[in-house]
Formats: C-alpha cells, structure tokens, sequence
C-alpha cells in the first residue's frame, strides 16, 4: 500500500465563538493555514496512485474556496475551527479522489492542527 499527501496553504479570517479569550475570538481575525490531504492504495498501470497535478487541480478549487475569504460566510463550513476545515476539506474532495485517507489542518504559528479521516 503507497500513501501520497499533498499540500496547499490559505490565508483566512473568521469570527468564533469561545469561552476562553471570548471578546478576542469574536472580534474579526485572520490566520495562516497549513492544509496536507492524504491518498492511501495501490498505484494504477500508470505507476501513480493519483496523478499530483489532477490532485492539485482538485485542492486549487478547495484553495480558492478559503483563501483570503471571510470563513464565517463559506457556505457549509459552519463554525470555523480546524474540525470544520479539515471535515470541509475531505467532503469536498471525498467523490474526486478515490483513496482518500486523511485530511489535517494545521496553524503552524500556534502549533495546533486537526486531523479527519472516515
């Protein structure tokens, strides 16, 4: 079994509401996102498990979808934490790349990620 992953980084803002820093959190903010997808299975008579060139057209869609937009208004996202981006992610891409197995989110600048698989 191969694993390939491939990744794509946006810029976002977005409003949340927490308990911990509440009035912060709420106000308008941004973050640099760190995006890996993760494909698991054999490789076709090609030699490839997918080719990264159509997995990159998949995730420049998904890119343009978050990046330097207001997370609050993307429709189907809900709440915008990292559980939601990375479930997001996956839903979006669960029909076009077969073998899917792993999407993780990260905020490299506070050290925090979350990963979703099915």
């Amino acid at each position: 079994m191969h694993e390939i992953t491939k990744e794509f980084r946006f810029e976002a803002a977005h409003t949340l509401q927490r308990q911990i820093a509440a009035e912060a959190s709420r106000r308008i903010h941004g973050h640099s996102y760190r995006a890996t997808v993760t494909l698991r299975g054999a490789p076709d008579a090609s030699g490839m498990l997918m080719d990264f060139g159509r997995l990159g057209q998949h995730l420049a869609a998904i890119r343009e979808a978050l990046d330097h937009r207001f997370l609050d208004e993307v429709e189907g996202l809900g709440p915008a934490t990292l559980e939601n981006l990375a479930r997001f992610i996956w839903t979006r891409l669960a029909t076009s790349c077969p073998g899917l197995a792993r999407v993780a989110v990260f905020r490299d600048s506070e050290g925090e990620s979350c990963a979703y698989s099915e």
